[in-house]
């Protein structure tokens, strides 16, 4: 299984606004086997062509909420030769060789906000992007076989007392999530960074390497 990571940045990175920064993330969305999309934003197709991925080889589109930085109406339009499957947490999907479980995730201003496993009959992947801590049902699913690859939100750094721990992770609950949770995935990687809540990447990767956890970044492929 091959993962890349097409966008790492949470809503407030703007191409049009932050496109020159040094370190600057797109919108977060992942590229499972150059074929099945996760969050189609805004910024996918210009990721698809920076990258060298072909959008008539993605065949599906799976979508964790509707926020306007995890979905775009124009870019499911763009890959029109795409299915798009909703499913709501609980409900499952054989998509080819893939079964898509989706679980509810923590994310109040969003209902119905989902995180995925993705299972190709070798290897598992759990994306859990826009959700505070893990609830219950994602805990077990990921122990009930373990997973090869953790996903996991880390939209604040640092910050202390920072309102949006209620529903998003800061790097201090990432490590609690890991040091539970290490047993049963073989690696752990961040995602959905605040530009406005971060250091810098390289400083970030450093910090989080003493603890076994890669911050991912725009254009990171991971091979499963």
């Amino acid at each position: 299984m091959k993962i890349t990571f097409l966008g790492t940045g949470a809503a407030d990175w703007s191409f049009k606004d932050h496109g020159n920064l040094e370190g600057f993330r797109r919108n977060s969305s992942l590229l499972v086997d150059d074929c099945l999309l996760i969050d189609p934003g805004r910024d996918v197709p210009n990721a698809l062509q920076v990258f060298g991925k072909r959008a008539e080889d993605i065949r599906y589109i799976l979508n964790t909420h509707r926020h306007g930085d995890h979905y775009c109406q124009a870019t499911v339009d763009a890959l029109g030769g795409a299915e798009f499957r909703a499913l709501a947490a609980g409900e499952e999907a054989r998509l080819d060789r893939y079964t898509v479980t989706a679980l509810a995730a923590n994310h109040a201003t969003c209902r119905g906000a989902v995180h995925f496993i993705v299972d190709d009959g070798e290897r598992r992947l759990f994306y859990g992007l826009d959700g505070a801590w893990l609830l219950y049902d994602e805990v077990a699913a990921i122990k009930n076989g373990g997973v090869d690859l953790a996903v996991v939100d880390a939209t604040v750094g640092e910050r202390a007392g920072d309102y949006r721990i209620f529903e998003h992770n800061d790097l201090n609950m990432v490590l609690e999530m890991k040091a539970s949770l290490e047993k049963y995935v073989k690696k752990f990687v961040i995602s959905h960074m605040a530009r406005t809540l971060h250091t810098a990447h390289g400083e970030l990767a450093d910090r989080m390497s003493a603890h076994g956890v890669e911050v991912a970044f725009d254009g990171l492929e991971i091979e499963l």
